[in-house]
C-alpha cells in the first residue's frame, strides 16, 4: 500500500486525488488550506483530511496542488518537516511555470522530484500527464508513479522545455474544444434538434472520433476520409469549415496559448 499525501485538493490536486483513489490500495491524505474543502472530498473518495505537514511526514508520494505562486512560500515552511523523516518521499509537483530545477532549489534537494502537467479530464480517466523526473528518480520510484496514476489516461514522458507546447494542445485544448461541441449543437439547433439532444449528439461524436483515431493508431485525416464519400453531406461539410478556416483557427488557438505561457 502506497500512502498519497494531497497539498491542495482544488481542481487538479482533486482531480488526481480522484484518479488515484481508484486504486484500493492507495491511502489518500488530503490537506487544504480550507479545510472543508478536502472534507467534502474525502467524503466522496474515501481520504482522511489532514495538515500539511501530516501529508508531507507521512506521504511516500507527495502531490504539491497549490497555485505556483504558493509554491516557494509552502515549501521553504515545510523544509522542516523533510529533516523529520527518514526517508525522503518522492515530491510530485504540478504547478505550472515552476522548473525542476526551482524545485530542486526550493527543496534544498532533500527528495527526488517529479514534475507533471495534468488536465481536467484525469477527474474521468482520460486524461492526460506529462511528466518528467529529477536526476535523483530512481526507476522504481518513476515506476510507483506510473502504476498509481494508472487510471488517470495518458501517461506521457515530455521533456520539460516541451511542457509550454504540450500544455497549450493538451490542457488549453479542452477550452477550444467545448467553444466547436457548442457550436455543431448551435448547427443542430439551427436544424431542429432539441439542445440537449444536439450536446449529446455532438460530445459522443467528438468521444467516438478521438477514441477511433487512438484505437486504430490513425492520423485525423484517415477519418475525415473514411467519413467523406463522393458528393456527400460530410464533404460539403468540410468544405465550410475550410472556407470558415476552423483549421486555421485550432492552430492559431494553440500558438496564441503558447505565447500566454511565456
Amino acid at each position: 500500500m502506497l500512502t498519497l499525501g494531497f497539498i491542495g485538493t482544488g481542481s487538479m490536486g482533486g482531480s488526481l486525488a480522484r484518479a488515484a483513489a481508484l486504486d484500493p490500495e492507495n491511502k489518500l491524505l488530503l490537506a487544504n488550506r480550507h479545510p472543508e474543502k478536502a472534507q467534502k472530498l474525502a467524503e466522496q473518495i474515501g481520504g482522511i483530511v489532514t495538515g500539511n505537514e501530516e501529508a508531507l511526514l507521512n506521504g511516500d508520494y507527495v502531490f504539491i496542488g497549490v497555485k505556483p505562486k504558493m509554491v516557494p512560500a509552502l515549501l521553504t515552511g515545510l523544509l522542516p518537516v523533510f529533516d523529520q523523516r527518514s526517508t525522503p518521499p518522492v515530491l510530485v509537483s504540478m504547478a505550472a511555470g515552476v522548473s525542476l530545477a526551482q524545485l530542486r532549489e526550493l527543496t534544498r534537494g532533500r527528495c527526488p522530484i517529479i514534475r507533471i502537467l495534468p488536465n481536467i479530464a484525469v477527474s474521468v480517466g482520460e486524461g492526460v500527464i506529462f511528466y518528467t523526473g529529477s536526476e535523483d528518480l530512481s526507476q522504481e520510484q518513476m515506476d510507483g508513479f506510473l502504476h498509481l496514476l494508472r487510471f488517470s489516461g495518458e501517461l506521457v514522458p515530455l521533456e520539460e522545455e516541451l511542457f509550454d507546447a504540450g500544455s497549450a494542445v493538451a490542457g488549453c485544448g479542452g477550452a477550444f474544444l467545448s467553444l466547436f461541441v457548442e457550436g455543431l449543437a448551435d448547427g443542430g439547433l439551427a436544424c431542429g434538434l432539441p439542445r440537449r439532444q444536439a450536446y449529446r449528439l455532438a460530445e459522443q461524436m467528438v468521444l467516438g472520433a478521438a477514441k477511433w483515431l487512438l484505437v486504430n493508431d490513425e492520423i485525423p485525416a484517415t477519418l475525415k476520409d473514411a467519413t467523406c464519400s463522393p458528393g456527400g453531406t460530410s464533404i460539403r461539410g468540410v468544405i465550410a469549415a475550410e472556407k470558415g478556416s476552423l483549421r486555421s483557427a485550432a492552430m492559431e488557438a494553440v500558438i496564441a496559448a503558447y505565447g500566454g505561457l511565456d
